[in-house]
């Protein structure tokens, strides 16, 4: 059967993947210091006081916790995502995920913050990512699994 999705969902899986592992490499300063082209972090303290303007009604040690409780979830749905592992999950896992940052972004930074960072329509194509029959190129596709979702 001919997957008319076929090249739409792995542009959106690499896309996605790729866009959690950068920020996590990021955050992790293995993309240099903050201030270097395309750094926004450059380093997990700030990262973490990123963490509090986004969810000001949290302690610095209750962000820092949810900052890691991000960071591994962004690993881990961005090496699904680029291996296409349980693909389906990882793409409700992330539309999940980047819903939550966006409404913080909107309330606490304004509405216009989420549509500079394109976070809604990341979201919204990890939500349409999730309703994707088959993964060609993809660990799913090559064992054969289908989600339950």
């Amino acid at each position: 059967m001919n997957n008319p999705l076929k090249y739409g969902q792995l542009y959106t899986r690499l896309a996605l993947g790729i866009g959690f592992l950068s920020a996590v490499a990021d955050r992790m300063g293995w993309l240099g210091p903050k201030g270097l082209h395309n750094v926004d972090w450059g380093n997990w303290d700030n990262f973490i006081t990123y963490t509090q303007l986004l969810m000001p009604f949290l302690g610095r040690g209750a962000a820092s916790f949810m900052g890691i409780l991000a960071t591994i979830a962004e690993a881990v749905f961005g090496l699904q995502l680029l291996i296409g592992y349980k693909t389906k999950l990882a793409a409700i896992g992330s539309f999940l995920l980047l819903l939550t940052f966006a409404l913080c972004m909107a309330v606490f930074m304004g509405i216009k913050a989420p549509f500079n960072y394109s976070v809604f329509p990341a979201s919204a194509a990890s939500l349409l990512l999730a309703t994707v029959v088959t993964y060609d190129w993809s660990l799913d596709n090559y064992w054969g699994t289908k989600s339950k979702f």
